[in-house]
């Protein structure tokens, strides 16, 4: 392989894996709102659209990557559907946030750019601090 198919092969890895984080974070803006909405704790919903506005920084600094590498706006989808209700939804939100960081730290790690290096290692330390909270809200039943 040539440096330069080397290169696009790279290239197109990076954008997979934006556009999968980009997805996850719009999937989790979604969610969130509606799984806010179900608490019937107010401490809690208030908690849950907080970590909501950390999804949405991410998405924003994410597609900030993802145009200054492709010129293009990224095309978020919804690939899941939400919980339905509040138990299940914390459940699926603590399993997602655990996932996502292992998945942040490995983007981290992959890439040789400060830019996204940084982006990610924040990012994957706030879904951290997510996971610990959704793990503490299926412990308020």
């Amino acid at each position: 392989m040539n440096q330069n198919s080397m290169q696009h092969s790279s290239n197109r890895e990076i954008i997979n894996d934006l556009s999968k984080a980009i997805n996850g974070e719009y999937q989790a803006i979604y969610c969130y709102e509606i799984l806010a909405n179900q608490a019937r704790n107010p401490e809690i919903k208030s908690r849950i659209l907080e970590i909501r506005n950390d999804e949405i920084r991410h998405y924003q600094n994410i597609s900030q990557i993802y145009i200054s590498l492709t010129g293009n706006q990224p095309t978020p989808q919804i690939t899941k559907q939400c919980s339905l209700d509040y138990k299940s939804g914390v459940l699926a939100a603590f399993i997602d946030e655990q996932e996502t960081v292992d998945f942040y730290h490995e983007i981290a790690r992959k890439y040789n750019n400060e830019l996204i290096r940084n982006a990610f290692t924040q990012a994957s330390a706030d879904e951290q601090n997510h996971a610990v909270w959704f793990l503490y809200f299926m412990n308020q039943h």
